[in-house]
């Protein structure tokens, strides 16, 4: 009997990491400009995605840079540019290959993954230099490849509408806030956020103002909104149509 307790522990606990191993793999690729840099993950979005996919294992990507255009992302902007008459730009696609390689990274330890999610937080550059005008065909472009490299054709994604740091005055800026709108809203595994409670700062005079960059609650309640989104995507739900999920 004594020889037969250490084989049924063995059993058991090779049980127990063959059901660890089962555990769905859930990954979210967190990309863009300073807003997307500045969000903490484990300060929001990792406790949020935890509670909801509570019966699966979660695991996110960061790729981020402040101040950087959507071009640097997409190597088709020449072209797409050119289709919109504005002027090329000659440069490399350096925030792109980074994503495919720590996704390959991934796939490695978790080959069988369950759902891949892409969030995006940029666009304010190209509202700034008012480049609106190509912003959709960027973005869905960008959706396009990363589905295809990934070898991932139902790759969800939720994008950070810019926030209302310019107003409607600012065509370009609202331009960019619409683009981002509708390519979610055209496509099914697409969902929004909306970033105007986000950046309400209290100046030294004591007056409230819509700052470029959101406040230390704000980046929170941003990561959260993404994964909320992202659930309601991945359960096949219609995402909030406010960009406020609950």
């Amino acid at each position: 009997m004594k020889n037969i307790i250490p084989i049924i522990i063995s059993c058991l606990l090779a049980f127990n990491s063959s059901q660890a191993e089962e555990k769905p793999f859930r990954l979210f690729i967190l990309s863009g400009q300073s807003n997307m840099q500045g969000m903490k993950p484990e300060a929001g979005f990792v406790p949020e995605a935890k509670k909801l996919f509570s019966e699966s294992e979660v695991g996110y990507i960061k790729i981020a840079k402040g101040g950087r255009p959507i071009r640097l992302w997409v190597k088709e902007w020449n072209s797409i540019a050119e289709k919109h008459k504005l002027s090329p730009r000659i440069e490399s696609t350096i925030f792109y290959q980074p994503i495919l390689d720590q996704y390959a990274k991934i796939t490695a330890k978790h080959p069988k993954i369950a759902s891949v999610t892409f969030c995006w937080m940029q666009g304010e550059r190209d509202a700034k230099e008012n480049l609106s005008a190509a912003y959709s065909d960027a973005m869905k472009q960008l959706i396009a490849n990363l589905r295809k490299d990934l070898k991932q054709p139902k790759m969800y994604f939720v994008i950070g509408r810019l926030s209302d740091h310019l107003k409607e005055s600012h065509k370009s800026w609202t331009a960019v806030r619409k683009s981002q709108v509708n390519v979610s809203k055209d496509d099914p595994l697409g969902a929004w956020i909306d970033c105007d409670d986000l950046n309400n700062k209290t100046g030294k005079d004591g007056n409230v103002h819509d700052d470029l960059h959101y406040t230390k609650e704000g980046y929170a309640l941003l990561g959260k909104r993404y994964a909320r989104q992202a659930k309601l995507l991945i359960d096949g739900k219609k995402p909030s149509h406010n960009g406020r999920p609950e």
